[in-house]
């Protein structure tokens, strides 16, 4: 598999620990700096293969001025991090291979996306997919099927089940829980949790709603 030039752009700091585990896992070299510095980057690396960014404020807009500056002169595909307030209003690129990952995602599944732009057709299809009983959680397409059935999950049901079924047997209070999947900028109760738990053991179904387990007192875990 033929190594790969990526350039990660970030201002927070959660994130950029956290890809910097990601992309020290796979067979990339790595540029990394702000979005104050991304020109230079791109202008030292104009043979990337591949930009991480993360969205700012009104993050169509700061997609869009991102997307212009790769046509000008770079073939690089396009993986966005987004939270979930920007979600109403932003679109992916049309114009440049691209894709969207969330804050508060699994390092797993960054991974996966990153792998997909990298080398698509070259990684294992299993790689990206988890499969417990009659489920399959599909890392690449966000989607979850039982039985080979879809299940009608919103993107935050998703998140959830897919956070905790890469990370079993492992204990999360709802405040972790509100970290790793809703993302550090969310502040309403967590309180939601719970409501989201319910909503995904429901869609689930009596047998494998039994491995979402309810640790009382601390939080949640997914019974492997």
């Amino acid at each position: 598999m033929q190594r790969k030039q990526v350039i990660f752009v970030a201002d927070s700091l959660d994130n950029a620990h956290k890809f910097q585990q990601v992309l020290s896992g796979l067979d990339v070299d790595v540029a990394a700096g702000s979005s104050a510095q991304f020109k230079k980057l791109l202008g030292q690396h104009p043979a990337c293969d591949l930009v991480v960014y993360e969205a700012r404020g009104g993050a169509s807009e700061d997609v869009a001025g991102i997307e212009a500056l790769l046509l000008e002169d770079n073939a690089a595909s396009l993986l966005v991090i987004v939270g979930e307030d920007q979600l109403v209003r932003f679109r992916l690129p049309v114009q440049v291979k691209s894709d969207f990952v969330m804050r508060g995602a699994s390092p797993e599944e960054c991974a996966a996306r990153i792998r997909q732009l990298l080398w698509p057709g070259n990684e294992a299809a299993t790689s990206d997919c988890l499969a417990v009983e009659n489920m399959t959680v599909n890392l690449a397409t966000y989607q979850v099927t039982v039985g080979a059935e879809p299940l009608d999950l919103t993107y935050l049901e998703y998140a959830l089940l897919a956070f905790l079924v890469t990370h079993p047997s492992r204990t999360y209070s709802r405040d972790a829980l509100l970290r790793r999947v809703w993302g550090f900028d969310y502040y309403g109760g967590s309180r939601t949790v719970d409501v989201h738990v319910r909503r995904v053991r429901a869609k689930l179904g009596p047998e494998l709603a039994q491995r979402l387990e309810t640790v009382r007192g601390v939080g949640y875990l997914w019974n492997a």
